[in-house]
């Protein structure tokens, strides 16, 4: 069976910062373009046999600039809906409830259409991208990579590892940046994380 190659999405004016960034649809700065390309030889060294796209602009230029074609857009790996907190960054959230902690504590709601999502909901949806992943896996020759969102991608590997939805708080993904979730002797392991190729 192959890999699980997780890309987190090039940089953003607000991942740049900090702003929390679930359905706002930003683009990527020239800098977070310039990212994602850097990715394409090494994207390029791995067989892969299925690419998941999140439906968001800035993970689906990602994917492209890097080079993965025939992609399947899939809306279970947009972001953390953040509720009330989107556009905030954590020192601004921070003002309000000094203890506050995304992994723990979720998110309070937000307009219609953005309740958020408490930690035990995104766990939820992770466990049923990773349901995907599987099948990808099975049916396929090669490594599945995902293209997405930073605290997505954290709940993800947590979960793929085992570890409650908190768990994600201790896996940090850089803008740009090629994570690998692979096997050893029957269980699921970090192999490679964080890797930004330089210019």
């Amino acid at each position: 069976m192959g890999d699980l190659l997780l890309v987190r999405h090039g940089e953003t004016e607000w991942s740049r910062s900090g702003q929390h960034t679930s359905w706002s649809d930003i683009s990527l700065t020239e800098n977070g373009r310039e990212q994602a390309r850097r990715l394409g030889p090494l994207l390029a060294s791995y067989r892969i046999g299925a690419v998941f796209v999140s439906p968001m602009k800035r993970a689906r230029e990602t994917a492209e600039l890097a080079g993965l074609t025939e992609t399947q857009i899939d809306p279970d790996l947009c972001e953390w809906d953040y509720g009330g907190y989107e556009g905030l960054t954590t020192h601004e959230i921070h003002g309000s409830r000094p203890d506050w902690f995304l992994f723990s504590d979720g998110v309070v709601p937000g307009p219609d259409g953005h309740p958020g999502e408490s930690p035990e909901e995104i766990g939820a949806r992770a466990d049923r991208m990773l349901a995907k992943v599987d099948a990808a896996l099975a049916d396929c020759e090669g490594n599945v990579a995902l293209v997405a969102h930073s605290h997505f991608l954290r709940v993800l590997t947590a979960r793929r590892l085992g570890l409650p939805p908190s768990g994600g708080a201790l896996f940090q993904i850089a803008t740009g940046a090629l994570c690998r979730l692979s096997t050893e002797h029957g269980r699921h392991v970090v192999a490679a994380w964080n890797v930004r190729p330089q210019s």
